[in-house]
């Protein structure tokens, strides 16, 4: 099964001192997990990032969609990784 990726709009936004705008580091965190999530079938897709509410929404594709511990996988995987790497990041949200 192939699943076609989305490429996040470029979108802007205030740079981070490493260059890059929240959403693109978000994006570059959740490429960094997408081979983890994709080895047991699933896959994520950003969808947008609220930068004033601090809210990133995703999709969780595959095998993610009917997994019952996919909502452990978006919090203690996704959203703690997340948030370290971008501490305006209050939620992250499956839509």
């Amino acid at each position: 099964m192939t699943i076609l990726l989305k490429k996040a709009r470029k979108a802007p936004g205030l740079r981070r001192p490493d260059g890059m705008t929240s959403q693109e580091k978000i994006v570059e965190v959740i490429d960094s997990l997408r081979p983890y999530v994709q080895a047991d079938g699933g896959d994520v897709e950003f969808l947008d990032f609220n930068e004033q509410a601090g809210v990133v929404q995703v999709r969780l594709m595959g095998a993610c969609e009917s997994c019952p511990i996919s909502m452990m996988t978006l919090k203690e995987g996704l959203e703690k990784r997340i948030k370290s790497n971008v501490p305006s990041v209050t939620e992250v949200l499956a839509v």
